[in-house]
């Protein structure tokens, strides 16, 4: 008995052994292959990650390479386990395999798997494991949790994610601009009309500040100043578009290849501190972090708050519809982006969401494409819309930048197909994929590429055509009625410019403009005073009472422009060159006052048919002589910058004015005591008149010393 036992128990033996040898083979396989790694088999498995959709999972890993091919040959096979995290109970075994469901027999070479009829926005956890045939060797345990519906609430937190994007956006242009200082204007006023040189500056000033609108606006104050033609201001334009684009590689590169979220809150504690001390650069420099973060917090909330969709979704499955329409589906994506700058107001947002879409795979990047190019064309109706209650300057400028975008997304749009081969070809060169087949990888390179290539393209282009786009701008965009007698402001808009620097240099304008104003009055005056056409006297009446209402409304006008400057915070040279310009539109209200006096008096002379003896009236003439110096003087001060001011020639023809006003008064008293026969009526208008004539010199003078800032 105990002989056939052991017979039996040898057959058994030499059946299973070559089963248990080739279990135990492969295992050792297995464990040589993650020794010749230094890692347990467990690890042979890496990169394992997972992105939430609604009630799945969308699992990715990766396998070392020689493992890849080793495990492969010999039949290997993945799994994957999961189990609703809240059902795992303390102390349960994670090898328990009754409390995890399974997925079992995946290609060895599959690197993504979508869990799918999970429960709604619930954590799970799983793992990935290789089966050898007889046993499976699995992953450390991740965990994850499923998305859920998509709703007003989802949506809210993505305006939200959005506003914090462009807040921060903002915030680090200002601080960039402040920490700046005037380095930046200075750069800009330097330029000559070279249109290349205009483009370097554009590209460098709009890279630097991150913002194309305020390179504009700066444009726009030089143009208006004097400082920069029509012609220049386009080729700094053209190289504001190639400076955005950095934008696109910055939210590219920090946002979607390299998360530096845990780092934003350092940035904060930086910033911070930065915030506290005295001097303005530092100031700039704390908004310039404190913004960067803020940017960047805001594109990784951006990018959880929009929607995971897969292929199979109705959205997706929408946008595809809308793509396979060649023609219309272009137009219509083309539309849809400039639609949604207009109503965002920042091209680079609308980039940060079109590139969050492509991510998480809601839109192909054909679509994406298009609506690049529609940013384009949305962030110059922004600038149109901004200009259209500004000054004929300010028009043409963004008549120009429009002109420029809309012509380059045309001409694109004919090539589209092509245009497309050739920034999939750039972008697998620089990033490594190619965009069209890989959108949710490579897609946010291949939009930062196509933008970059458009604008680089549209100013090689468009360079040699400035002329050109400086003709079309003045014809299309016609100046108001120049006709002196009409009130308008040239250089102030609606509302003061971004920065107190380039508000103040508008004003400056203004304020010079309104100098010439009270320069036409005293020929006015001086024609009215000598003149003998009756018609022509009532002509000059009239215009000397209009122009002193223009007077007084650009008093008001100019004052109100620089109390909203002055609630900002102002550094103490701003506030004094304020206070100053404030000083001067008074001074300047009051000459016209005097001027609009002067011609009342006239009016009366002639009514009363006074006459001025030969000498009166060559003293009178004498008198507006040295004014129209002053005059000169004056206005060549309220157009000169600060630093190139002195008082020296103003002092000078001051003193001129006041010794012919002495010289004239004791020569009619001197005529009075000597001559019984002299018209009361007639002198004391006399007297009035050259008196108010060296009255006017005073607040010349007085125009001056607050041009210098003695107030």
């Amino acid at each position: 008995m105990k002989n056939k036992l052991f017979f039996l128990l040898l057959s058994l033996a030499v059946f299973l052994f070559p089963l248990i040898s080739k279990a135990e083979a492969q295992k050792i396989a297995l464990d040589s292959t993650a020794i010749e790694y230094g890692l347990p088999s467990s690890q042979l498995i890496e990169a394992i990650m997972a992105k939430p959709k609604e009630k799945s999972l969308d699992l990715t890993w990766q396998i070392k390479d020689d493992a890849l091919i080793a495990y492969k040959e010999r039949n290997y096979t993945l799994a994957i386990a999961y189990r609703e995290a809240s059902l795992a109970k303390d102390g349960e075994s994670n090898k328990d395999e009754y409390a995890w469901e399974s997925i079992k027999d995946i290609a060895f070479d599959q690197s993504e798997f979508e869990v799918k009829d999970l429960k709604e926005n619930t954590s799970y956890l799983f793992r990935i494991g290789i089966n050898d045939g007889s046993e499976i060797h699995w992953s450390d345990i991740n965990t994850a949790k499923t998305g859920e519906s998509w709703g007003l609430f989802n949506f809210l937190i993505l305006v939200g994610s959005l506003a914090l994007f462009l807040y921060g956006m903002k915030v680090m242009s200002d601080g960039l601009q402040q920490a700046a200082g005037s380095k930046l204007r200075n750069l800009l006023g330097s330029i000559t009309s070279n249109p290349f040189k205009g483009v370097l500056t554009g590209f460098g000033i709009t890279a630097l500040i991150q913002s194309s609108s305020i390179t504009t606006v700066m444009t726009v104050s030089f143009v208006n100043a004097g400082l920069m033609t029509l012609k220049q201001s386009a080729g700094v334009i053209m190289g504001a578009n190639i400076g955005t684009t950095f934008t696109a590689w910055i939210i590219d590169i920090f946002g979607f290849k390299v998360d530096i979220s845990p780092y934003t809150l350092i940035m904060l504690a930086i910033g911070l501190p930065l915030m506290f001390m005295r001097g303005s650069r530092a100031k700039g420099l704390a908004n310039t972090v404190i913004g960067f973060a803020f940017l960047f917090m805001g594109l990784s909330f951006l990018k959880d708050a929009v929607p995971v969709l897969g292929p199979e979704s109705a959205l997706v499955q929408f946008f595809i519809s809308i793509n396979n329409t060649p023609i219309i589906g272009l137009l219509i994506f083309v539309i849809f982006g400039a639609l949604l700058t207009v109503i965002i107001q920042s091209s680079s947002g609308t980039i940060a969401l079109t590139m969050a879409l492509m991510a998480n795979g809601v839109i192909p990047f054909e679509v994406g494409a298009a609506m690049v190019l529609g940013e384009n064309i949305g962030t110059t109706v922004t600038a149109e819309l901004a200009a259209s209650v500004g000054n004929v300057y300010a028009k043409r400028t963004a008549r120009i930048h429009s002109t420029f975008n809309v012509v380059g997304v045309l001409c694109v749009l004919l090539v589209f197909p092509f245009f497309l081969k050739g920034v999939s070809f750039l972008t697998e060169l620089i990033d490594g994929g190619n965009p069209m087949l890989n959108p949710g990888e490579h897609g946010s390179a291949g939009l930062a590429v196509l933008h970059s290539a458009f604008n680089l393209a549209n100013v090689f282009v468009m360079i040699w055509f400035i002329p050109s786009l400086v003709k079309f701008a003045e014809r299309t965009v016609k100046p108001r009625d120049k006709q002196d007698e009409r009130f308008q402001l040239d250089f102030i808009g609606k509302g003061p410019m971004s920065t107190p620097n380039l508000s103040i240099l508008e004003a400056k304008k203004e304020i010079a403009k309104f100098g010439k104003i009270t320069g036409k009055m005293s020929e006015f005056a001086r024609e009215l005073l000598f003149g003998e056409d009756k018609k022509r006297n009532r002509e000059l009446i009239e215009r000397i009472i209009k122009y002193e209402e223009i007077t007084d409304k650009v008093e008001v006008e100019v004052a109100n422009y620089l109390n909203t400057i002055s609630s900002g915070n102002l550094s103490k040279d701003l506030a004094v060159r304020i206070r100053g310009m404030n000083s001067t539109t008074n001074d300047l209200e009051r000459i016209g006052d005097i001027f609009y006096q002067i011609a009342k008096g006239v009016e009366r002379k002639n009514e009363n048919k006074i006459n001025f003896t030969a000498q009166q009236e060559e003293r009178l003439r004498e008198m507006f002589d040295l004014l129209d110096e002053a005059f000169a003087i004056m206005c060549e001060n309220l157009n000169k910058h600060i630093a190139d001011v002195t008082l020296d020639e103003a002092k000078k023809i001051e003193d001129k004015i006041n010794r012919k006003r002495d010289e004239i008064r004791r020569e009619y008293y001197d005529s009075l005591s000597n001559n019984g026969d002299v018209n009361i009526e007639s002198g004391i208008l006399y007297n009035n008149m050259f008196a108010s004539l060296e009255r006017i010199g005073d607040h010349i003078i007085n125009v001056t010393e607050a041009v210098v800032g003695k107030v």
